[in-house]
């Protein structure tokens, strides 16, 4: 199965809360801190065949400071 790498934009002062609320979940590879645009990036390997979409908002839409999302989706091609 290919990743899928999220990153989040979170309103000020929520990046923390935000960060700790997707350690909670445990459905991620990896979460780290980045500069630039977005403030998390998150790397996840979703169940085979789940609905990517559907996945990422019944797990991720209600987490409280997340102002805004980029989901990049990998494919194997080498």
């Amino acid at each position: 199965m290919s990743c899928v790498y999220i990153q989040f934009r979170c309103k000020p002062g929520t990046t923390y809360k935000v960060a700790d609320a997707i350690m909670q979940l445990e459905i991620h590879s990896e979460l780290y801190s980045t500069s630039g645009d977005f403030d998390l990036i998150m790397k996840l390997y979703p169940p085979k065949d789940a609905d990517i979409g559907k996945f990422i908002n019944d797990n991720l839409s209600d987490i409280d400071g997340i102002e805004r999302t980029l989901t990049t989706l990998t494919f194997q091609a080498f």
